[in-house]
């Protein structure tokens, strides 16, 4: 392939939002109830698309914002369960400051969910029990992976792993202390969805003082 310039000029990329709307008339009171419904219309949607698959943002050591895929792995009327490495780099980030920022773009249905939260562990018992449903395979990758430190190659890894398989043949895979899962508690959620002319709707549901959700309409 010939190599290109590196300036691109993406001015005339353009689509047209024109699926569907997103009216006070037709919500609930609570943004998980809605949150629920989305998530249930994107799976029977057709979409072959990682439904789960969320972006999470935090603030670095370093003072940077970061922003990554991770998956998201239940919902429940208290939030948004994740499962990580605590020793890497975003777990570090979350244990200094808890503030993040989820977000889930469906453009199947072009439709994006925005949320503001923070972040804690969750009990062992939950993520020993998550960590036993995985196969095999990941739950040694969790252990061989000291993720986000800097290693020497990718054979470096890939030996690693070979021995932790023969090492635990048969035997039970215990889950690593520095791993396990993230419940996110939201304070706010946005929904987005896209319309035609750039009008799109936003709605944004905030906890109040008194633990209700006040809900306003954003300009697009």
């Amino acid at each position: 392939m010939p190599p290109r310039k590196m300036h691109e000029d993406l001015g005339n990329y353009r689509k047209i939002y024109q699926k569907e709307q997103l009216l006070e008339s037709g919500i609930p009171d609570n943004p998980m109830e809605l949150f629920q419904h989305w998530f249930y219309e994107i799976e029977a949607s057709g979409s072959t698309d990682e439904h789960n698959a969320m972006t999470i943002a935090t603030k670095g050591l370093d003072g940077f914002p970061k922003s990554r895929v991770v998956l998201l792995k239940q919902f429940t009327a208290e939030g948004f369960i994740f499962y990580t490495n605590y020793e890497s780099e975003k777990g570090k980030a979350i244990a200094a400051d808890p503030r993040v920022c989820l977000s889930f773009f469906w453009p199947y249905l072009e439709r994006q969910v925005i949320i503001k939260g923070s972040a804690e562990r969750i009990a062992l018992n939950l993520s020993d029990g998550y960590f036993e449903s995985r196969p095999d395979g990941s739950k040694l990758g969790a252990i061989v992976s000291r993720q986000s430190e800097v290693v020497p190659s990718r054979e470096y890894l890939e030996e690693a792993l070979q021995d932790l398989e023969r090492e635990y043949e048969g035997r039970e895979i215990p889950r690593p202390e520095y791993w396990g899962g993230f419940l996110v508690r939201p304070q706010s959620l946005e929904f987005w969805q896209g319309r035609p002319n750039r009008l799109h709707d936003r709605i944004r549901y905030t906890l109040g003082a008194d633990w209700n959700w006040n809900i306003e309409r954003l300009a697009p």
